[in-house]
C-alpha cells in the first residue's frame, strides 16, 4: 500500500509545473477586472462613449464565457499543451496591442482578442494540470490551488491595475502580463506534458456562432436602451439577440454532444449552483468597476489610495475560498449556499449610505462583508454542480460552472452596468451619456458637478439594492429547494459514501481535469 502511495506522490516537477500555470491563470481572471479602476484613466485619454466604455470591460468576459466549452472541445481533440502554449502566445500579442491602442475601438477588438485567447487558456491549463497529479486526492488539492489563484486573481485585479496607474499610464495594466507570459512560454515545454487527445468529430461551429452572436446582439440592445434610450433599430436588434438565444437553445437538446447540456438543469441543485456560480459574480463584478469610479471621480481619491481600499475586500474573498472547503464539512453545502447569499446581500446593501460627500468607511465594510459571500461561492459552486449531476456527466456539469462564471462576470458589467448608465440618464444634468463625459465637458459650474455625482451614486445604490434583492430571492429559492440532505444525495449518493466530502473533490478534479468532455452515452 505504502509503494502505490509513493508512485502516485507528485515530485518538485509537478509542483514547479503547477506554479507555471498560475500564472497565466491568475492573469486571465486580473483582465477580468484589471480596467474597473482603470476606466477613469482610459476615459481620460480615449474618450469612449457610454457604450463603447462599456463594452471595453465587458466584451474580454463575454468572448471568454462564449468561447470557453468550444476550446475545451478543441483542445480535447487536437491537444492541450498545444493550445495552451498558442493560447498563452496570442494573449501576450493582444495584450500588447491593447497597452497602445489609440481608440476606443482599437482597445474594444484587442480585449475581445483577449478573451478569445483567455477561452483557450482555462480549460487547456486544467487537463495538463490533471496530467501532472496522477493521484485523484492530489489533483484535488492542485485544483482547490487553483481555483483560488482564479478567485484571487479577479480579487486583486482593480487593486493591481490601481498600483499600476499610480506610476504609469493606463496602458501599463495590459503590459504586465508580458513578462509573466514569456516566463511560461520558457518553461512550459520543460515541465509540462501534452494530454492525450479524447475525443474524435468535428466542433458544432454553428452551435458557436448561435452563442456569441445571440449574446452580444442582446447585450448591445440592452445597453443602447440604457444609454440612448429606445428605438425600433434597437427593439429589433434585441428581439434578433434573443430569437438567436433561442434557437441556440433548441439546438443543443437535439445534438448529440451539445456545447451546453441543457439536459442537466433539469435537476434543481445543478440548476442553484449554476446561478450561484452566475450571480454573485455579476454582483461582485459590477459594483466593483462603480466603486472604483465612485472613489476616484465622485470622492476625488487618488487612484493608489483607491487601489488600497480595495485590498481588504480582497484579501477576505481570497482566504474564505481557501477556508471553504472546512466550513462546508461542519454546515453542510445546503447552508453554504444559503450564507453565500446573506452575506453578498448584506454587503452590498451596505452601499446605500455612501453618498457624494463621503462613505469610504462604508464601502470597506461592504467589500469586507459581500467578500465572505463571493468566497463562498467561487469555491462551493464547481463541487455543487458536479456532485448533483451522474458521474458520467461531471464533465459537462464542470464545463458549464466555469462558464457561469465568465458570464456572470460580463453581465454584471452589462445589465447592472447598464442600469446605472439608466439611471444617471434620468437623474443627471442630462449633458452628455455617462458620470464620466459629463464630468469632461468644460465650463461646468460647481452645482452641475453635484448634480452629476449625486446622480451616479443613485445608480450605484440602485444597482446595490437590484443585485442585493436577487440574492436574498436566491437564498430563499435554496433554502426551500434544496434538500436537507444535500450531501447524502448529490452525484448518484457519492456524497453519501463519503462524508468527508473527499470523493467529490475528487469527482471535481477528475471532471476539470477531462477538460469539460461531453459525454458519447445520453439518455
Amino acid at each position: 500500500m505504502k509503494r502505490t502511495t509513493d508512485i502516485h506522490k507528485p515530485g518538485p516537477r509537478a509542483w514547479l509545473g503547477l506554479a507555471v500555470i498560475l500564472g497565466p491563470v491568475l492573469l486571465v481572471a486580473m483582465d477580468g477586472s484589471v480596467l474597473f479602476l482603470a476606466m477613469p484613466k482610459v476615459t481620460e485619454a480615449l474618450a469612449p462613449t457610454a457604450g463603447q466604455a462599456l463594452w471595453a470591460l465587458d466584451i474580454y468576459g463575454f468572448v471568454v464565457g462564449s468561447l470557453l466549452i468550444t476550446f475545451g472541445g478543441i483542445g480535447d481533440r487536437y491537444g492541450r499543451l498545444k493550445l495552451l502554449m498558442s493560447g498563452v502566445a496570442l494573449f501576450g500579442l493582444a495584450s500588447l496591442g491593447a497597452a497602445f491602442a489609440s481608440s476606443p475601438d482599437m482597445l474594444i477588438a484587442f480585449r475581445a482578442l483577449m478573451g478569445l485567447a483567455g477561452a483557450t487558456l482555462l480549460p487547456s491549463a486544467l487537463a495538463v494540470l490533471g496530467e501532472l497529479f496522477e493521484d485523484p486526492r492530489q489533483r484535488a488539492q492542485a485544483i482547490g490551488i487553483f481555483a483560488a489563484a482564479f478567485a484571487a486573481g479577479f480579487a486583486i485585479g482593480p487593486a493591481v491595475g490601481g498600483q499600476l496607474l499610480s506610476h504609469f499610464w493606463w496602458g501599463s495594466v495590459f503590459l504586465v502580463n508580458l513578462p509573466v507570459l514569456v516566463l511560461f512560454l520558457v518553461l512550459a515545454p520543460f515541465l509540462l506534458r501534452e494530454v492525450a487527445t479524447s475525443r474524435t468529430g468535428r466542433i458544432d461551429v454553428l452551435s458557436t456562432v448561435q452563442s456569441v452572436v445571440g449574446l452580444l446582439l442582446s447585450i448591445y440592445a440592452v445597453k443602447h436602451l440604457a444609454a440612448e434610450g429606445w428605438s425600433a433599430t434597437v427593439a429589433a436588434v434585441g428581439l434578433a439577440g434573443l430569437a438567436v438565444l433561442v434557437w441556440f437553445v433548441r439546438r443543443q437538446l437535439t445534438l448529440e454532444h451539445p456545447l451546453i447540456d441543457f439536459r442537466l438543469f433539469r435537476d434543481r441543485v445543478f440548476t442553484v449552483a449554476i446561478i450561484t456560480g452566475l450571480l454573485p459574480l455579476a454582483a461582485w463584478s459590477a459594483t466593483a468597476y462603480l466603486s472604483g469610479v465612485y472613489l476616484q471621480s465622485v470622492l476625488g481619491i487618488p487612484i493608489l489610495r483607491a487601489a488600497l481600499l480595495a485590498l481588504p475586500g480582497a484579501l477576505l474573498l481570497t482566504v474564505t475560498c481557501i477556508v471553504t472547503p472546512m466550513l462546508v464539512a461542519r454546515i453542510g453545502k445546503r447552508t453554504a449556499l444559503v450564507t453565500c447569499h446573506l452575506f453578498v446581500a448584506a454587503g452590498l446593501l451596505l452601499l446605500l449610505p455612501v453618498a457624494s460627500s463621503g462613505g469610504v468607511g462604508w464601502y470597506i465594510a461592504s467589500t469586507v462583508l459581500a467578500g465572505v459571500g463571493y468566497g463562498i461561492s467561487f469555491s462551493l459552486v464547481a463541487e455543487t454542480a458536479v456532485a448533483a449531476v451522474p458521474a458520467e456527466r461531471a464533465g459537462s456539469a464542470a464545463a458549464i460552472a466555469e462558464t457561469s462564471n465568465e458570464l456572470g462576470n460580463a453581465l454584471g458589467i452589462a445589465l447592472l452596468g447598464s442600469l446605472s448608465v439608466l439611471v444617471f440618464r434620468l437623474q443627471g444634468p442630462d449633458l452628455a451619456g455617462t458620470f464620466g463625459e459629463t464630468l469632461g465637458l468644460p465650463g461646468l459650474a460647481p452645482a452641475v458637478i453635484d448634480e452629476a455625482k449625486d446622480a451616479f451614486v443613485t445608480g450605484l445604490r440602485a444597482v446595490a439594492v437590484t443585485a442585493a434583492l436577487l440574492h436574498v430571492v436566491l437564498g430563499l429559492v435554496t433554502l426551500r429547494r434544496i434538500p436537507k440532505g444535500l450531501e447524502d444525495e448529490g452525484g448518484a449518493g457519492r456524497g453519501s459514501e463519503d462524508p468527508g466530502g473527499e470523493g467529490s473533490k475528487a469527482a471535481v478534479a477528475e471532471a476539470v481535469a477531462a477538460g469539460g468532455e461531453r459525454e458519447a452515452a445520453m439518455p
